[in-house]
């Protein structure tokens, strides 16, 4: 009998149908989430595959893995566009820039790599981290790249090298930073294995508010559309929404699985997390109606 494979990450397309995740078995499946089929299985990476990422035109998704590269791969027929070498050890995390030209990988050789992917080359290399870096964020202008690191900080860095812009260091996590997001009003959260979630202006360094209320490592965060709420899953089984202009909890949302991959709100206001060896898609109402004790909720397995 064959034993289940461990899900470590899983991406959706832009309207939700398509459905991506990345396995410790090397390789990548793309389901239908309309059916909850899987469409294919993608062959290539010779080791687990520890990230995967949507371009916002869903015409693209780009896989990390153990093996030290990333792949660029076609929505519309599963073709390999391009493997990105560069890296020397294991890649954790991979993110397209908002205008879909541009991808950041981090990797435990404690560096961040931005690429061109219609070329498929190196842009620049961000070096400066002194452990693995977990996660990275474009910000809606495309102006900057956060990214989190294992070191215990935030950086954010300029995507284009100007003279007189340096890079900015944000230190107050006492432990491993596990996601960073930007906001559309160009705000910056990030959280930690500290269980903390801590909101910036990335523009001054500035640290807006500490949000605490969980009792487990966070492992994903999402912005509202409108950027008035932050979502975060944490391995304690919950998703807290936040008020972020007061920075207090307004909801809290149970029954998640311990692993979470995902958290993203849709354009409908609707916020969808998912993770697992198995991939459950929990789907409630926007969090603007706090007057609703009862949000409607939606779960499937794929």
């Amino acid at each position: 009998m064959q034993q289940p494979c461990k899900v470590n990450c899983c991406a959706f397309s832009t309207d939700w149908e398509i459905l991506v995740t990345g396995c410790d078995d090397c390789l990548v499946r793309v389901w239908n989430t309309l059916t909850n089929k899987m469409v294919c299985k993608l062959r290539g990476h010779q080791g687990a595959v520890k990230s995967c990422a949507f371009s916002n035109d869903s015409k693209m998704f780009a896989t990390a893995s153990y093996d030290t590269t990333v792949r660029v791969w076609q929505t519309r027929t599963g073709d390999c566009i391009h493997v990105l070498q560069g890296h020397t050890k294991s890649v954790e995390m991979v993110a397209f820039s908002p205008d879909c030209t541009k991808l950041c990988s981090g990797s435990w050789d404690c560096s961040a790599i931005m690429w061109d992917v219609e070329q498929g080359c190196v842009l620049r290399i961000l070096s400066g981290h002194s452990s693995l870096v977990q996660s990275c964020d474009f910000d809606y202008k495309d102006k900057h790249v956060a990214t989190g690191s294992w070191d215990y900080t935030v950086r954010v860095w300029p995507v284009s090298p100007i003279a007189d812009e340096k890079v900015k260091i944000l230190r107050g996590h006492t432990s491993n930073v596990h996601a960073v997001v930007f906001s559309r009003l160009g705000f910056l959260a990030s959280g930690s294995w500290d269980q903390t979630v801590r909101l910036w202006n990335p523009d001054t360094s500035t640290l807006l508010f500490v949000l605490s209320g969980h009792t487990g490592w966070v492992k994903a965060l999402a912005f509202s559309m409108d950027s008035l709420y932050l979502a975060s899953a944490a391995d304690d089984q919950t998703v807290l929404i936040w008020d972020v202009t007061s920075g207090t909890c307004i909801k809290e949302l149970q029954g998640m699985t311990d692993q979470v991959h995902t958290c993203k709100y849709s354009t409908e206001g609707t916020l969808l997390a998912s993770g697992a060896s198995e991939v459950t898609l929990m789907v409630r109402s926007k969090p603007a109606q706090k007057e609703q004790n009862s949000a409607e909720q939606e779960t499937s397995t794929v």
